[in-house]
C-alpha cells in the first residue's frame, strides 16, 4: 500500500502574545472572581473562545456592556484609548492583554504623531488591531490597504511620512506596498524593527518552504484570523492548494483522495489540540506517516 504523508510545518500554532493572553484569561477565571468580562474576541479561534465561555467568561462587544465596577479583560488585538477612557469612567478593573508587539505599534503612531508626522498605517482597516492602532492619532492616520491607497495617499508634508504595519500582515504584500510607498515618499520613516511580528514570519517562512513539497495545504484556524488567512495566501502564492479549516467537521468535508503529501500548520492563535485532532482525523483517512518540518526554533515568551 502507498504511504500518505502529513508534513507539520513549524513552527505553528500559538504565538507567545496569544499564550500570554490565553493564560491570563483563564488565571483570572481560575481566581474566582466571576464574571470576568472580555471585550469582543481575546484571539480570533471559536475553539479558544467557546473554551473560555464554559469556564465562565462572558464576550462583550462594547465596552459600555461591561456592568460598572467589573472585571474586563482588553484582547490581545488591543483597544483604542476612547476605551480606556470609558473603562476609567465606569470604574472597571480592567486587564490588559494586548500583544507586546501591538503595544510597541501603539507607541510608535503615538511616538511619531507627536513629532507632526503624516503615518501610513499598512493593514485591515477594519481588524481589531487597525482600529486601536489606527485611533491613536486619527488626525494623523491613513490606513493603506491596497496598491491604489499607497498611489493615491496625500499627505501635508511630502517630508514628514512614517509607515507603520498590522502585525499580522503578509511579508509578500507589505514588501509590495513598501516598493510603492518609498517610492512616492523618499525620505519615509520606518520603525527600527519592522511590525509584523516574529510569529507571523516565521509561520509564513514554514508554508511557503513546505508548499513545494506537498500537493496540498491544511491551514488549521478561524476564517476571521488575519495571520491564519494570510499563511493560506502564502501557500497559494507558491502554486499549492491550500484549504483554511476552522472544524473538524470542515476538514471532513474536503475531497483529500488525488493527495499523496498534505502540508498541515495553524495559525498563531490556533490551540494545538486542535492540531492533534486534525492529525487524528487525518490518520483514520489514510495518512499513515507524520514528518515535522521545522523551519525555525521559537523561543520568546511573555510574562502575563
Amino acid at each position: 500500500m502507498k504511504h500518505r504523508t502529513i508534513i507539520l510545518a513549524s513552527p505553528h500554532g500559538f504565538c507567545a502574545g496569544v499564550e500570554r493572553a490565553v493564560q491570563m484569561a483563564e488565571t483570572l477565571l481560575a481566581e474566582g472572581a466571576k464574571p470576568v468580562y472580555c471585550l469582543r474576541q481575546i484571539v480570533h479561534n471559536k475553539q479558544v473562545i467557546d473554551a473560555l465561555a464554559e469556564k465562565g467568561m462572558v464576550f462583550v462587544q462594547e465596552i459600555n456592556a461591561v456592568p460598572r465596577g467589573a472585571t474586563v479583560l482588553f484582547s490581545a488585538h488591543g483597544v483604542s484609548p476612547a476605551t480606556r477612557e470609558a473603562a476609567r469612567r465606569l470604574d472597571l478593573n480592567a486587564i490588559d492583554a494586548t500583544c507586546p508587539f501591538v503595544t510597541k505599534v501603539h507607541n510608535e503612531v503615538r511616538r511619531y504623531a507627536d513629532q507632526g508626522y503624516s503615518i501610513l498605517l499598512l493593514g485591515d482597516r477594519h481588524h481589531d488591531e487597525i482600529v486601536g492602532v489606527a485611533s491613536e492619532a486619527p488626525s494623523h492616520v491613513t490606513i493603506i490597504e491596497t496598491q491604489a491607497d499607497a498611489e493615491t495617499a496625500i499627505v501635508p508634508d511630502m517630508n514628514k511620512v512614517a509607515v507603520m504595519t498590522q502585525t499580522t500582515m503578509s511579508l509578500d504584500e507589505v514588501a509590495h506596498l513598501l516598493d510603492i510607498l518609498r517610492r512616492r515618499f523618499p525620505t519615509l520613516k520606518m520603525p527600527s524593527e519592522m511590525d509584523i511580528c516574529y510569529a507571523t514570519r516565521n509561520r509564513q517562512q514554514a508554508v511557503r518552504q513546505v508548499a513545494g513539497r506537498v500537493d496540498a495545504f491544511i491551514i488549521l484556524g478561524a476564517e476571521n484570523s488575519s495571520n491564519t488567512g494570510r499563511l493560506a495566501k502564502v501557500a497559494l502564492s507558491q502554486g499549492c492548494p491550500a484549504h483554511l479549516i476552522s472544524s473538524l467537521e470542515k476538514l471532513a468535508a474536503i475531497n483529500l483522495d488525488p493527495v499523496t503529501k498534505l502540508g498541515l500548520t495553524a495559525g498563531a492563535s490556533t490551540p494545538e489540540l486542535f492540531v492533534r485532532e486534525a492529525i487524528a482525523q487525518l490518520q483514520t483517512r489514510g495518512f499513515d506517516q507524520v514528518e515535522e518540518f521545522v523551519s525555525v526554533k521559537e523561543d520568546i515568551h511573555f510574562r502575563h
